[in-house]
């Protein structure tokens, strides 16, 4: 009998396939795809890592370990994985976003930079704030190289013993008391354990568990665009995160000379996720290019862009929680287009769960349970 399954070797699940094998259990990863790939919400080269977070104080200590352990992966595979760039936040300086972010640092005693939207356009000359915003400086924020992360972990997972599935497709999930069986395409597998971490087709997984999560994956875009070296290069502009009245967007200076990097975080499409993502078209990069036009206007045209999948929940937060009637199944989803940079930490607070272990992070803000009133 496997000590544990993982159903979906994306981001989590690859991350939680590592921390058991190395802790010596016996790990099964199956994944309808074979990751890193692009039918999930991975890809797209980069993810970036803040520590201050807007979104909510709840986050930061979650954020904070996670950072840690990227650092220990780093060290354990030789590979640079993070690339310190320092990332600005922004935004109305009597708004929520900018304000969550200097509380959050006053809180957890981090390094920020609180600057007027003068004092932010002079340092980088290729920005310009308006009058009313203001901005928060992270200068230990940087950049994830994400599908580099990945190969990383599978690597890593495999070579402590891990064995992965790949283009394997759940049929089912039984579970007893003390054991789960797991049927696919490809024959049945026995494990002690579960872990969920299936992205946008969670949902379909979780129902036969007797699990109604509202999910509902979103079809997202981002673009590369143009950009002068000299202004926009790692080495010279931060990563950056903005609130702003056309929509909240995140970016990335030019990595290794690829261009400006830039998606918009809210809005969207509801998608099936069964169904073939529509592929970019010249449309999507409207909301972007009127974005860079305003707050970086001396980016070029655009380079190309892509599709990839947001899975939300109703509050944009995630759900890291064990089944209410079979404790040695877990549930990792729904996370809303910022979880990549939390992996680590949440690949480590998933085999705790199934363990039966206090976990290291407080999970109290990610439970099932928040949602028992949706319909």
């Amino acid at each position: 009998m496997i000590d544990v399954i993982i159903i979906g070797a994306g981001t989590m699940g690859l991350a939680a396939g590592y921390t058991a094998a190395k802790d010596g259990k016996s790990v099964a990863m199956i994944d309808a795809d074979d990751p890193p790939h692009t039918a999930g919400s991975h890809h797209g080269d980069t993810r970036m890592i803040r520590l201050a977070y807007g979104e909510g104080a709840q986050y930061v200590p979650f954020v904070l370990r996670a950072k840690a352990l990227w650092e220990e992966l780093e060290h354990a595979s030789g590979e640079e994985l993070y690339l310190k760039t320092g990332v600005l936040g922004a935004g109305k300086k009597d708004g929520a976003f900018v304000n969550q972010m200097i509380d959050s640092a006053r809180e957890y005693k981090l390094p920020l930079d609180v600057l007027t939207a003068e004092e932010a356009n002079a340092r980088w000359k290729g920005l310009a704030l308006p009058a009313d915003y203001a901005g928060c400086y992270e200068p230990e924020g940087g950049v994830i190289y994400a599908e580099k992360a990945l190969r990383v972990y599978r690597r890593e997972a495999v070579a402590a013993g891990a064995k992965l599935y790949t283009h394997t497709t759940v049929q089912s999930v039984e579970p007893s008391a003390d054991h789960v069986i797991v049927v696919t395409d490809r024959g049945s597998f026995t494990g002690k354990k579960v872990i969920i971490s299936a992205g946008a087709r969670s949902g379909a997984v979780l129902k036969q568990l007797g699990l109604r999560i509202p999910l509902q994956p979103i079809r997202k875009t981002f673009s590369w665009y143009e950009a002068d070296e000299a202004l926009y290069s790692a080495n010279v502009f931060p990563g950056f995160a903005m609130e702003t009245a056309g929509g909240t967007f995140y970016g990335f200076s030019s990595v290794d000379e690829a261009g400006i990097k830039l998606g918009r975080h809210d809005g969207g499409e509801a998608v099936d996720p069964e169904q073939p993502l529509a592929p970019f078209q010249a449309a999507d990069s409207a909301d972007a290019s009127a974005f860079l036009s305003r707050f970086l206007p001396q980016c070029g045209s655009m380079k190309h862009g892509k599709t990839c999948l947001y899975t939300m929940t109703p509050d944009g937060s995630f759900v890291i929680d064990r089944h209410p009637q079979f404790a040695h199944i877990a549930v990792a989803a729904g996370f809303s287009g910022h979880g990549f940079k939390f992996a680590p930490a949440v690949g480590e607070a998933l085999v705790q769960l199934v363990e039966g272990s206090d976990t290291t992070m407080d999970l109290t803000s990610f439970t099932l349970g928040r949602f028992s009133d949706e319909g």
